[in-house]
């Protein structure tokens, strides 16, 4: 028996424990276990259809305390609030074949003592504007029965992509990614396997101007979905291009990487990992990094459905920029949470183990907590976030502290979620030596209004 056979038998050997539980199901989909990984849907999940129309209204309102927070230039309590709404239209039925959506989201923030910035502003813009041309039945349906539609759509986007850490809207933050140009798909999240092309630029989160798109940059992308054997494992094989112009003698950075999740059959256990390299030239200087994450956790037969998980995350840093090779990790245009839920942490030059628990108390209760560590990948290149974010000599060393935070989610009414969360960030050596010696503290409240 060929290897590759027989190594497919026992997986589906083990979904057979599983007493039959995806038997019932149509689409070959499955979600990651793995925590905060799950994309917001094409139609954001706020939106509600409406006989041929998609309409949405969203009311977010989140207060901050802040103590010592690492990203600002003074130490002191800070104390914002945050307002973001948003406003969604679209047409899936009404001019078939063409759909089109738009999305208008309007960010404030009132209250605290520092300047404005496009973290928290970014008033009555468009975040999502496009026509799209979809075909669904220029292929034949996939085995089971669902079909296989052809689309490319053209305008503003605000999606995300893979585990949210290299393509997401970031809706933790006030304001949201959004990108102009052409987005198109073969195949539906329903289907075996599904292929998605990107070629847009970054829009730039402009204060008091329309945004625009960021002149010589340019995402490109082609994300693979094989899910054939998703009851077992879901394969998202990938490559991202950046060019940007605005670097002298231009820069481009390839990443192709794959991305593997699923479940191993009954036993409760699930896995989500990732692998990414990167190469190509930054002006004269060449272009080599590379990044994984790996999850493992357990769901546990409780009444809770709680999971307990552990995590490791590592992305490469820049050891020396007079060597003519930068090795820093291209983070692209992914999430900062939750790599800390601080918002302190980014995609680059960092190594981060965390332990997290989930539970389910009740169907309108949720909770959990985690503990990172952190430490720069490589001593002599920057800590993203500080003011003062790189010692090149590596004196400092690479330890930037510790992370305890928890959060419980309620749903308090139909359309009324509340939040609330606390984290507290122990300094290590480097942070101490770099930024300032203190612990810092950070708690909120947030309440999220979906009238519809």
């Amino acid at each position: 028996m060929h290897p590759f056979t027989l190594m497919r038998g026992l997986c589906l050997a083990l979904v057979a424990q599983g007493a039959g539980v995806f038997a019932a199901e149509t689409g070959y989909y499955r979600e990651a276990g793995s925590y905060s990984t799950r994309r917001d849907p094409d139609v954001p999940t706020y939106v509600e259809r409406v006989g041929s129309y998609d309409l949405g209204l969203d009311y977010r309102l989140r207060f901050e305390h802040r103590d010592d927070d690492i990203r600002r230039p003074v130490d002191g309590a800070d104390e914002p609030f945050l307002h973001r709404t948003r406003v969604y239209l679209g047409a899936r039925d009404v001019f078939a074949p063409i759909r089109a959506a738009a999305e208008l989201q309007d960010a404030r923030r009132s209250g605290g003592k520092f300047a404005p910035d496009n973290r928290d502003f970014n008033q009555w813009e468009l975040i999502r504007l496009y026509a799209e041309l979809r075909l669904d039945h220029a292929l034949p349906g996939d085995p089971r029965g669902q079909t296989r539609p052809v689309a490319v759509r053209y305008g503003l986007h605000n999606f995300e992509f893979l585990d949210r850490r290299l393509i997401g809207n970031n809706q933790w933050r006030n304001t949201a990614n959004a990108f102009r140009g052409f987005q198109a798909y073969v195949g539906q999240e329903a289907n075996d396997w599904q292929v998605e092309l990107l070629s847009v630029q970054p829009l730039a989160r402009l204060l008091g101007e329309p945004d625009r798109p960021v002149e010589g940059q340019r995402l490109w992308a082609a994300i693979g979905h094989w899910r054939r054997w998703s009851e077992v494992i879901t394969l998202e094989p990938f490559y991202l291009r950046l060019d940007d112009d605005s670097v002298a003698g231009g820069r481009v950075v390839h990443s192709p990487g794959l991305r593997a999740y699923g479940l191993l059959g009954a036993s409760g256990w699930d896995f989500d990992v990732s692998a990414l390299a990167q190469f190509g030239h930054a002006g004269a200087r060449e272009v080599s990094a590379w990044a994984a994450n790996a999850e493992l956790g357990y769901r546990f037969r409780d009444p809770w459905k709680s999971r307990l998980s552990g995590f490791f995350g590592a992305a490469s840093g820049d050891r020396d920029p007079g060597d003519g090779v930068d090795h820093r990790f291209e983070r692209f245009f992914g999430f900062g949470r939750p790599w800390s839920a601080n918002d302190y942490v980014v995609f680059e030059n960092i190594r981060a183990p965390k332990l997290r628990y989930e539970a389910t108390v009740s169907a309108r209760l949720r909770f959990d907590l985690g503990y990172s560590w952190y430490r720069l990948q490589s001593a002599t290149d920057r800590f993203y976030n500080a003011a003062n974010n790189r010692d090149a000599t590596g004196a400092s060393g690479a330890d930037l502290g510790r992370e305890f935070d928890v959060r419980l989610r309620w749903q308090a009414a139909r359309g009324l979620d509340v939040t609330l969360g606390y984290a507290h960030f122990v300094a290590g050596a480097w942070m101490r030596r770099q930024v300032r010696g203190g612990d810092t503290d950070f708690a909120y409240l947030e309440l999220q209004w979906k009238p519809f």
